[in-house]
């Protein structure tokens, strides 16, 4: 399993909440990632690496 953090960014580019994912890799952690979604963009970091960047469902 490897650690991911899922951030939520505010449409304004701020950073609203980090969210800790435990996945066994990166196809999960953008599954789960993107589940994020609802109300703000997502930015899926492993350590330093940034995985993707998801952009808001309700655009």
């Amino acid at each position: 399993m490897s650690h991911y953090k899922a951030y939520l960014i505010s449409r304004d580019g701020h950073h609203i909440k980090a969210v800790n994912l435990e996945c066994v890799d990166d196809d999960a952690a953008k599954r789960r990632a993107e589940q994020l979604t609802d109300f703000s963009d997502v930015e899926l970091w492993e350590h330093a690496r940034r995985v993707a960047k998801f952009g808001t469902k309700s655009d």
